[in-house]
């Protein structure tokens, strides 16, 4: 190969590097949100189950259901209701489906609370919601949204 066309090539390739970045930014600005009710309940072992729906900004909706499970020094049981969620990074809504790491520290008494930032690949879910029980506890485990 001779050098100018390598130079060309090399060029070419840069120029398309510096543009996936963008192209992909521009794919990925899908607004899509999350409302949802939970209960759960921990000793130890967490587990949290509900419902919601998928809502995203080109009218595309999605009913779900929302569970999570953890590890850690936790007791409790609580329950959430008309928590919201905030996705991030979403080109497609089925993008927003499967499981996310999670990680939280919680004490509440009565009044329960949540929030949190989950994260699965380039795609991150902001969660806040009030309710109700009695929670106390670290824990890290997944949260998983499925059909």
């Amino acid at each position: 190969m001779t050098r100018p066309l390598f130079a060309l090539l090399a060029s070419a390739a840069c120029v398309l590097a510096s543009l996936a970045p963008s192209a992909r930014a521009a794919e990925a600005n899908l607004d899509c949100k999350l409302s949802y009710n939970l209960s759960g309940w921990s000793l130890i072992y967490k587990h949290t189950t509900g419902k919601g729906v998928v809502s995203c900004s080109n009218g595309k909706k999605m009913h779900v259901h929302v569970s999570a499970q953890a590890l850690g020094i936790t007791a409790g049981k609580w329950k959430i209701d008309h928590g919201e969620g905030t996705f991030s990074d979403v080109k497609d809504i089925s993008e927003v489906l499967g499981d996310y790491v999670q990680a939280s520290a919680n004490a509440g008494v009565v009044k329960s609370g949540e929030a949190q930032v989950l994260t699965k690949g380039p795609v991150s879910l902001a969660l806040a919601g009030g309710g109700r029980g009695v929670n106390l506890g670290v824990d890290i485990g997944k949260f998983t949204i499925s059909r």
